[in-house]
């Protein structure tokens, strides 16, 4: 129902993944091996049924909320945050609150808290269907101060360098009302001794990790239910998707400590459905409305992703299904009807799927040279710079 040739009111590089994120970018290296010739070779060691069996097992077994004690990786653990400081009142509260944790949390968050450490928590949360944070890890860190429950918790998002939400910054900052790091009404603001961690972590699942993070920016939510809008939040829609896909990257050649096995279990599991949805968008569906077994929702209506992204996703596929395979995850070059001819050094990738039925080519590599698609929409030639880490 949109023009795509509208104008979008403001500047964004849409559907080009964005340069070198960090110095030392994690892209470019797995942990552990120092290299990434798994990558470059497009071939990745498979691991055998029993192995993975157990990896299945220990994410099956993990437990929603536990106490912990490794603390060394932390992003608060050098807090300035002495045991003697802090009141009964203070550790009865907080002591009150893992209760509630253990009882009240929903299936797509899971916590862990410090028996040597009872003023950090560490949270991830499973991005939502009908996101582009869909099947997505979300890690976060959180801080009890000496001020706590009169101040509110101070919390880190683990971000990789990326930023993929105008609330979730690259530096790792939260800004949400309820931390008193957003603006908002009284009653959205912390309030002492009501506000709880677990609210705070609720309302990140529930109000930043949305469908239309676009209009989370106070410049553009009058831009809601607007032409102008809509095609700018689906095409932001269109860049986070890709953003989450680096961020699942990142945190499976990463896995913040204790979560390991959470991690790897998560996306041996959830690969194959990942993968489903990436084929539907390279096909012409739109972000966040594939459903299990990759049906399109028809209430998300008849829009189509843009070819800017369909070129760019292909091209980032053979990194997805390699790392997802190093985790565990079986037969996923078969999920994907990928057909790579050479590698990642700049030779050729060519996939079926667009809204015409056109082959699609895609020739460049994974380290930021160019795409050239055949076959979008229009028939017509696109050529994309695209930088794909």
């Amino acid at each position: 129902p949109y023009d795509y040739n509208y104008t979008a009111p403001f500047a964004h590089h849409f559907h080009v993944p964005p340069g070198p994120l960090i110095h030392n970018s994690w892209v470019y290296n797995s942990v552990g091996d120092g290299n990434n010739e798994a990558t470059a070779n497009n071939t990745v060691a498979t691991i055998s049924d029993e192995a993975r069996g157990e990896i299945l097992r220990k994410f099956q077994s993990f437990k929603q909320f536990d106490v912990i004690e490794d603390v060394s990786d932390h992003h608060f653990v050098h807090a300035n945050s002495s045991m003697e400081q802090h009141s009964k009142h203070w550790a009865k509260r907080i002591q009150g609150e893992w209760k509630s944790l253990e009882k009240d949390l929903p299936d797509s968050i899971f916590v862990r808290v410090y028996e040597s450490r009872i003023d950090l928590l560490r949270a991830v949360i499973i991005g939502a269907k009908g996101t582009p944070y869909h099947d997505g890890l979300f890690f976060f860190d959180v801080f009890f101060s000496s001020g706590y429950p009169h101040v509110p918790p101070q919390v880190h998002y683990h971000s990789g360098g990326l930023r993929l939400n105008p609330n979730l910054y690259s530096s790792g900052k939260v800004c949400l009302s309820l931390l008193n790091t957003w603006t908002g009404h009284q009653n959205e603001q912390w309030i002492p001794g009501v506000s709880t961690i677990l609210q705070v972590l609720v309302s990140i699942q529930g109000l930043i990790l949305v469908a239309k993070p676009f209009f989370n920016e106070p410049e553009y939510a009058h831009l809601s239910n607007s032409q102008y809008g809509e095609i700018s939040s689906l095409k932001y829609n269109e860049d986070t998707f890709i953003l989450s896909l680096r961020t699942m990257i990142y945190i499976m050649r990463r896995p913040p400590k204790n979560f390991k096995d959470f991690v790897a279990g998560n996306f041996c599991s959830r690969a194959h459905d990942i993968l489903v949805a990436c084929k539907a968008y390279i096909d012409g569906a739109q972000v966040g409305c594939v459903v299990k077994g990759g049906a399109q929702d028809v209430d998300q209506g008849d829009s189509s992703s843009s070819v800017q992204f369909r070129t760019s996703l292909a091209a980032f596929v053979n990194m997805l299904v390699n790392e997802f395979t190093q985790v565990g995850a079986k037969d996923c070059d078969k999920v994907f009807p990928l057909t790579a001819v050479g590698n990642s050094s700049s030779e050729m990738l060519t996939t079926v799927g667009n809204p015409s039925g056109v082959k699609l080519t895609a020739v460049g590599n994974m380290s930021g040279e160019m795409v050239a698609a055949v076959g979008n929409a229009s028939g017509e030639m696109l050529v994309a710079a695209a930088s794909i880490p």
